[in-house]
């Protein structure tokens, strides 16, 4: 009884959405196309509009939003996909920290949670300001500035501010005790030709297993100033999150302690006794709980551009940018005391960035052809400290610590980054045929130096004089064209909590002058098309990974040398992608997207004297098949979009011993809408539903890394993903 009961409402909301449906009696435009497939582009790249980062939940993730694409693979253990400690997002086999990410052309780095050259996009700008999503999955531009891009890129833009003097706000409550506020002001389009914005976001949200919260505070603003045919634009953003993290499961776990487990808190006893060895309710481990864990961070990011026309067939664009961040994340460890009679103290691991940059870019049109080219510089200053603190009690520890008993190493990185870029596009065949070419000259340079402890210092340099890129585009009609493209691209070393300065000095001075940096060869081609009701695309794509670099041992245990990092050979990637959206009727769409993707380790390497067997096994975290497929209905009031998507299995062990079932999940968008209710203009009511089924799954892999074997399921790398959860906003302008 309990159980229908439960349910009940979804499916009530259902058949009162398809009554409202079928009453709907007014012929309204169809609504803008969700996805735009990238029509004259000579790689693979799509678009999400701000039309659908509207119909998401208020502060989901845009990255979560771009998981309908085909390729794309995200993750994450809450609703909003922003808890970064899960946040795991892939395309075509390469991860996050292998991919490119850019606001408005300010680069965020690998938005890794570790953060060493970047912050997550989640911290960088509230959703509600992100007008577009611009995602290449194969190769993105040769302009675009990353060092860590082997596979794509996404490119985040932001709204301008309106030419109407308003005030916008949201209000979102929900699940988990939810609630979200959004409120902007535009100042409208001023005679001297500016107009700006400023706007805060508070979120706050309880874990929806065990105890604490998710909580984030956002300023962001925005200023334009037109001069003739010229615009400068000016950014400053602020963000204060605050993350209790929920408990890495095993397989074992699971099957122990149900998916449903989390950390003791709030039971400092039981935490207490767990520590000193006493354990209950099918607990067997000091690693199957802790008492608590978090992660803080504070950012600051602005930046200025400027465009400048510079004759009539020249454009320049300047950006200057600047990011500021502090960072800590808590782990209430059982393995050092904070006393005699306390067994439990708070391990930090600690941040700070202060990064500077400049870029470039020329646009210069002759006709059939058009030039461009410029340049990015990049000054980061990085500080890594793992300290402990003593503590008493459960008392509340979810603030900037200092003052630590004690230091385990402090590093600074200094790292410089210069990239030059140059590409011509073609014009030919009566315009029918562009063809692209073009190469970057990236170069990255990382000077450690080691304050406390035995982790390494020294320099590392990562660069390559000549990654070229070509791409063409032929129209074989006014709908229909190919597309093909081959590119180079480079990763550099990465300071931080892992990584080659994570080694001991003996190891880094092994390694220092054998490794290479990872690169990639990258091979995209397809076929786009567009119809009075049908569009879409079709592409397969090749990749060869070369050097991938792992920490091994370099000799058997016996002899006693250091574990160290190496390049251990090469992943293979080949696969199909399709997506398409059809128009039903004016009201209605229907979008499916479908993946094929077979990424897979080509080389054995050497661990411990011992050969590690991978080639021929499948990339960790990377499912061979994926689709999606969703419902979309709007009218002038009304809307409504129902959603699935399936996610093969996933290993997590690189010899395949290790992984996760595949899956379904459904979400649900619904909502009306009004120009003008009782003096609100762009009045709306929206319930997003996310998992409306309930389904019990594993949503990431990988939250402590990849090993290579867990013939027990005991390697606890894995978070369960949420379960249902309902929520409702109320938005519009004054």
């Amino acid at each position: 009884m309990t159980h229908q009961f439960r349910f009940k409402p979804i499916y009530l909301l259902i058949l009162q959405a398809v009554a409202v449906y079928a009453q709907a009696q007014e012929a309204t435009p169809p609504p803008e196309v969700i996805t735009v497939f990238g029509q004259g582009q000579t790689r693979q790249v799509q678009n999400i509009t701000r039309d659908d980062l509207a119909k998401a939940l208020p502060g989901t993730s845009p990255l979560k939003t771009l998981e309908k694409l085909p390729g794309v693979n995200f993750e994450s253990a809450d609703p909003f996909g922003a808890y970064e400690w899960s946040t795991r997002f892939s395309v075509r086999g390469f991860t996050q920290s292998q991919m490119g990410f850019t606001l408005d052309g300010v680069p965020l780095g690998d938005m890794s949670y570790g953060n060493n050259n970047g912050l997550h996009i989640s911290r960088a700008i509230s959703s509600e300001n992100i007008g577009r999503v611009t995602l290449s999955q194969g190769a993105g531009a040769v302009g675009t500035a990353s060092t860590s891009n082997l596979g794509g890129t996404v490119q985040f833009v932001s709204i301008d501010p309106g030419d109407q003097l308003g005030v916008t706000a949201a209000q979102t409550f929900g699940s988990n005790n939810t609630y979200r506020t959004f409120a902007r002001l535009d100042t409208g389009l001023l005679s001297s030709g500016t107009k700006a914005y400023v706007s805060v976001t508070r979120q706050r949200a309880e874990k929806w297993k065990g105890a604490g919260s998710q909580d984030q505070d956002q300023f962001n603003s925005k200023l334009v100033h037109m001069f003739g045919e010229n615009k400068l634009s000016l950014f400053y953003n602020h963000s204060d999150r605050r993350e209790t993290d929920y408990q890495d499961m095993s397989l074992d776990m699971t099957k122990r302690l149900g998916a449903n487990w989390d950390n003791y808190a709030p039971d400092w006893q039981r935490a207490l006794n767990a520590a000193r060895g006493v354990f209950s309710g099918g607990v067997n481990s000091l690693d199957d709980a802790y008492y608590l864990g978090s992660g803080l961070r504070k950012d600051d990011l602005a930046g200025a551009t400027l465009d400048v026309k510079l004759t009539e067939s020249s454009v320049l664009k300047t950006t200057l940018y600047h990011h500021g961040d502090e960072g800590q994340g808590h782990w209430y460890t059982p393995y050092t005391p904070s006393s005699a009679t306390v067994p439990i103290s708070i391990r930090t691991s600690e941040y700070k960035i202060e990064r500077d940059g400049v870029i470039t870019d020329l646009t210069w049109d002759l006709g059939r052809h058009t030039i461009n080219g410029g340049f990015w510089a990049e000054r980061s200053l990085h500080t890594l400290s793992r300290n402990f603190y003593a503590v008493s009690g459960p008392d509340n520890t979810n603030y900037f610590l200092s003052n630590p008993t004690s230091t385990v190493f402090k590093q600074k990185f200094t790292t410089t980054t210069t990239q030059l870029y140059l590409q011509d596009t073609v014009s030919m065949l009566g315009n029918t045929l562009h063809l692209n070419f073009g190469f970057k000259t990236p170069k990255v340079t990382i000077d450690a130096t080691s304050l406390i402890g035995t982790r390494a210092a020294g320099t590392l340099t990562a660069s390559k004089s000549f990654l070229p890129q070509v791409g063409l585009n032929y129209a074989l009609t006014r709908d229909d064209e190919l597309f093909t493209s081959l590119a180079q691209n480079m990763r550099a070393y990465q300071p931080g909590v892992t990584g080659p300065f994570s080694q001991t000095q003996a190891a880094f001075n092994l390694s220092v002058g054998k490794i290479k940096p990872e690169t990639s060869t990258t091979l995209d081609m397809g076929y786009r098309f567009k119809r009075e009701h049908l569009s879409g695309s079709v592409a397969v794509y090749h990749a060869e990974f070369n050097d991938r670099l792992l920490s091994v041992a370099t000799c058997a245990g016996i002899l006693g040398c250091p574990s160290t990092f190496v390049n251990v050979g090469k992943v293979e990637t080949m696969g199909v992608e399709a997506a398409a959206v059809w128009k039903l009727a004016p009201q209605w769409s229907w979008f499916n997207s479908a993946t094929y993707n077979n990424s897979k380790y080509k080389s054995d390497y050497m661990d411990n004297g011992v050969v590690v067997a991978v080639g021929g096994k499948q990339v960790v975290d990377s499912p061979k098949t994926m689709f999606n497929t969703e419902l979309s209905y709007e009218n002038e009031h009304w809307f409504s979009r129902v959603n699935a998507k399936y996610t093969g299995k996933r290993y997590y062990t690189y010899l395949n011993d290790g992984q996760v079932p595949a899956y379904w999940t459904m979400n649900l968008s619904a909502g009306y809408k009004q120009k003008s209710f009782v003096g609100v203009k762009d009045f709306s009511i929206q319930l997003n539903v996310e998992n409306l089924l309930n389904k019990q799954y594993y949503s990431t892999v990988g939250t402590n890394g990849f090993i290579k074997s867990d013939p027990t399921g005991s390697f606890a790398t894995l978070l369960t993903g949420a379960p249902r959860q309902i929520f409702l906003t109320i938005s519009g302008k004054i």
